[in-house]
């Protein structure tokens, strides 16, 4: 039987990444904890706050979003009524339905890119927000270690049994509040992101490069 689609809301909240580097110390103490080092970066002072000054802000772009969202969702519903009707007749098949699947997935897809659209200023703002606190983000998790006599530090998704206090997340939001008391919100005229600038940079080396010569 092929799969039916319920309606969702179309409205998707951006997030970040950041690269954790473990600690080392010249005599090793074999202690392990785990921690939640990107939720460790949202709950701190410096974002929280930023993420305050960003609602307010960019308080008109984030209602036009939730509000053209509920509007997709309502337009969308034909298309999914569409597809389950079709998904539902005796003897449908991939090839039968794929007329209805094609359309829903593009008006999903337009949909998704409208909202984006909607949302670049408050995703930018976020997207900075989080690359100036990411900055001392490995710093944070290196003191926290140390402070906790922690030699590695393992992702929460690689253990499989494990006590409260092996968490030390708290301590590197505490570290983070330390190193990173407060952040700007709203981005210079001209910024993009890191990875957009890597990428420009990546591409101009490249460039630079000579071409091969033939024999």
């Amino acid at each position: 039987m092929i799969k039916t689609f319920a309606c969702a809301s179309a409205l998707a909240l951006a997030g970040g990444s950041v690269a954790l580097v473990p600690a080392a110390s010249a005599q090793s103490r074999q202690a392990m904890a785990t921690a939640q080092v990107q939720s460790a970066l949202v709950q701190s002072n410096a974002y929280r706050a930023a993420e305050q000054q960003i609602n307010t802000a960019y308080a008109a772009d984030i209602q036009q979003t939730q509000t053209r969202a509920t509007a997709l969702d309502a337009e969308m519903k034909p298309f999914v009524d569409a597809y389950n009707a079709a998904a539902s007749q005796p003897g449908a098949t991939q090839e039968s339905i794929r007329p209805q699947a094609q359309a829903l997935q593009q008006k999903r897809a337009a949909g998704q890119q409208e909202l984006s659209r909607l949302q670049s200023r408050v995703s930018l703002a976020r997207t900075y927000v989080i690359e100036q606190i990411d900055m001392r983000l490995a710093d944070a998790v290196r003191a926290a270690m140390k402070a906790q006599k922690v030699d590695m530090l393992i992702s929460p998704e690689a253990i499989i049994a494990r006590e409260p206090y092996v968490d030390i997340t708290p301590a590197i939001v505490a570290q983070l509040n330390t190193l990173v008391p407060s952040v700007n919100a709203i981005p210079p005229a001209g910024y993009q992101p890191g990875s957009i600038r890597a990428a420009a940079q990546q591409q101009q080396q490249q460039q630079q490069q000579p071409a091969p010569s033939g024999r």
